[in-house]
């Protein structure tokens, strides 16, 4: 091999100009890297050579001759100090953190763990480097065809979160050997179900290549989320069908260019918040043989453990500048080489925490702001992590969206169980503004969403009392045993058809409450026709039937009630992207007003009956409509009469039937809201009166004189 010259100490990783490679690795505590150079395969080690330069924490060198395809592999040399953090093992081939390419299918074997199994304490001396994975020095063009991200305005953004095997997998308009691929996700089926529905962003679950838990390899189960990252620049291969001798990487890139051809925008699911090599009693894979102490959270009193914020073994210490700058190094990679649109950050508050626990103004929240390319992206929080003071729900700063559990519980509650007061219920549906308004953020910053991948489906929260993770190999001990769910009458499926009517009549309750609330909506993949995992709440290890989506057996009739809801709410947007105040105009309407039963306007005692389930709600200026709109909203188990303001009424979406059910209707009367279902209408602007009801101006979901929910 030709002698390795000192090359740059930037950019990090391997990257080919044209003459040769630049290798570039950071360690801020080894006493030396060397690169090992393997046959294409990876299994034969052909050349192994100390990095000549050192500068900057960062080991470096150019390899003059080479070109894209070679195979490598890092050694670090350093002391193997576990109680002062330090575990280095030249005997561990290491992955280089900048990989674009990984070789080899990674296998639990005992040479992958730096320790020695039987004492800990001593440095395991069995070389890995057969059996361990390898970068592949890749070439980065791509013909992008002239592609353009769709830029939409979060106003306008409906979110919908899937997983790309899982969606596609048996699709039946998908090709057989493109199914559960990223090539299967832009075929022209998959594209036109998300356009009939109106999705605008599709939120896919991790893509970064991820192993599978060892526990999980023994039972003969995979990690099927892939929450358990080891490539942070490497699309997942496992995702890729390599038709024609495409890389993972340039199918990836295809899909994303198909997808904005369509007027969808890609946002993913990201985890910067651990790696895969676990705890100390995990494998030594990439950061921890190359600079343990740097990479990870140690507890300063017992360094030979790890800070475990994560829930996953270890936790990624972003305080240090290096390892902050991988992980923005990775987002701008997906951002400007893969054109991704966003990300949704898994346990996001990780990344904001200093020495002493969250910080929204932590380094992370700065270095995206002022960023040129990543302040643009959709930026979306999952806002708890595991550690003390992990909930952190409305204090990420402003332009992040964050997942908004407190709707999700709330509108289980209303719907299924039938609690929660209308005080609760008014605060979820104007964008939970106790939570955003006081904090000086916008409504859209609330992600407000029923379902998501962790926990029941749609059609599970109804049709089961009690969660069946069986097959998850954890005695059903596993998934949220909390769940505001309910089987009314039957565990599981029934012919019985009153009890198939009640369920679905819920299911459209909850879509249309989500897909019109003020916020930004998400629905989660196959909720819209009916996916069931057979009441598993945690599938996150069955890549099978369980999570695959069942075409063959969707409900047509509630995809066209959904794509029915998201487009009156395209078309009207009856709630604006700001916060609404109760005031009225020099007309005398208000921009919103809440009315009790009797169609009067809601006074402060009337908040808190939480015997009473039927509320109206007048949106004097919606966003899009050109006229008043009206939602009332019948959370009990009877129907119930509703009297209407004066003028004439269009009945726009009525969720107690599947069908359209559009209808003219004169005020004044007496309006029939039948039992768990919620009603739109809109007034004809020529004759729309206010006259028939009280309004007060201080009624507002803004301004209700009621103490903060916690």
């Amino acid at each position: 091999m030709t002698a390795l010259e000192a090359g740059r100490h930037w950019p990090l990783g391997a990257h080919w100009d044209g003459e040769g490679v630049n290798f570039a690795v950071f360690s801020a505590n080894a006493h030396g890297i060397d690169l090992c150079v393997f046959d294409d395969d990876g299994k034969r080690e052909i050349s192994r050579t100390p990095l000549p330069s050192h500068g900057h924490d960062v080991w470096h060198g150019y390899l003059r001759g080479a070109s894209p395809g070679l195979v490598y592999g890092l050694r670090a040399h350093g002391p193997w100090r576990p109680e002062r953090g330090q575990r280095f093992n030249p005997y561990k081939l290491l992955l280089d953190p900048y990989a674009r390419e990984i070789v080899g299918r990674f296998e639990w074997r005992d040479e992958h763990f730096g320790a020695d199994l039987l004492h800990p304490g001593h440095m395991d001396m069995a070389d890995s480097g057969m059996h361990a994975l390898k970068a592949r020095v890749v070439d980065d063009r791509f013909d992008w065809q002239g592609d353009r991200k769709p830029h939409r305005t979060v106003v306008d953004t409906v979110l919908y979160e899937m997983h790309v095997k899982g969606f596609t997998k048996q699709h039946p308009g998908v090709p057989d050997a493109l199914r559960g691929t990223y090539a299967g996700l832009a075929c022209d089926a998959p594209i036109a179900h998300l356009r009939r529905l109106g999705v605008t962003a599709v939120c896919l679950l991790p893509v970064q290549q991820h192993i599978d838990e060892q526990r999980l390899a023994m039972m003969g189960l995979r990690n099927y989320w892939g929450y358990n990252t080891i490539g942070f620049f490497c699309p997942d291969p496992t995702l890729a069908s390599g038709a024609d001798g495409v890389s993972a990487r340039d199918e990836f890139r295809a899909m994303v260019r198909r997808l904005h051809e369509a007027g969808i925008e890609v946002i993913l699911d990201v985890v910067y918040n651990h790696t895969a090599e676990g705890d100390e009693r995990g494998p030594t894979l990439s950061m921890r043989g190359l600079d343990n102490a740097s990479y990870y959270r140690l507890p300063p009193h017992a360094r030979a453990h790890y800070e475990n914020i994560s829930g996953c073994g270890n936790t990624l210490d972003l305080r240090h500048p290096r390892v902050l700058q991988m992980v923005l190094d990775s987002l701008r990679f997906w951002a400007v080489d893969m054109h991704v649109d966003g990300f949704r950050f898994d346990l996001a508050p990780v990344l904001g925490r200093g020495d002493h626990g969250f910080d929204r103004r932590a380094t992370f929240f700065t270095a995206l702001a002022q960023d040129p390319v990543l302040s643009t992206l959709k930026l979306i929080a999952e806002p708890w992590d595991v550690g003390d003071g992990g909930y952190q729900l409305g204090n990420f700063p402003p332009g992040w969206m964050e997942w908004n559990d407190r709707f999700r519980d709330t509108m289980r509650s209303f719907w299924i169980e039938g609690r929660n007061t209308r005080a609760e219920l008014a605060l979820r549906l104007c964008a939970s503004s106790d939570v955003f308004q006081a904090r000086g953020r916008a409504p859209s910053d609330s992600v407000n969403y029923v379902v998501s991948h962790d926990g029941f489906t749609l059609h599970d929260l109804v049709s089961y009392a009690h969660k069946h993770n069986e097959a998850n190999g954890e005695n059903n001990s596993d998934g949220h045993g909390h769940n505001h769910n309910a089987n009314f009458g039957v565990e599981g499926p029934t012919d019985d058809a009153q009890v198939n009517a009640l369920r679905d009549r819920i299911k459209r309750a909850l879509l249309a409450t989500t897909l019109l609330a003020q916020g930004t909506p998400m629905l989660a993949a196959g909720d819209e026709f009916g996916h069931s995992q057979h009441g598993n709440n945690n599938p996150y290890c069955q890549d099978n039937e369980t999570t695959w989506l069942d075409w063959s057996s969707a409900d047509d009739d509630l995809i066209a009630f959904t794509a029915r809801v998201l487009a009156l709410r395209r078309g009207a947007l009856q709630f604006a992207d700001h916060w609404y105040d109760g005031l009225p105009d020099r007309l005398g309407l208000p921009d919103l007003t809440w009315l009790r039963a009797d169609g009067q306007a809601m006074q402060q005692d009337d908040w808190w009956q939480s015997d009473r389930h039927l509320l109206g709600c007048l949106i004097g200026k919606p966003a899009r409509s050109t006229a008043p709109m009206l939602l009332l909203i019948n959370g009990a188990a009877a129907d119930a009469k509703f009297p209407l303001p004066g003028g004439t009424w269009q009945v726009v979406l009525q969720s107690a039937t599947a069908g359209d059910d559009s209808r003219w209707i004169e005020g004044g009367t007496a309006f029939l809201v039948p039992a768990r279902s919620l009603v739109v209408l809109a007034a004809a602007a020529a004759v729309f009166l206010m006259s028939g009801i009280r309004i007060k101006a201080d009624c507002s979901v803004t301004n209700l004189g009621i103490p903060p929910l916690v």
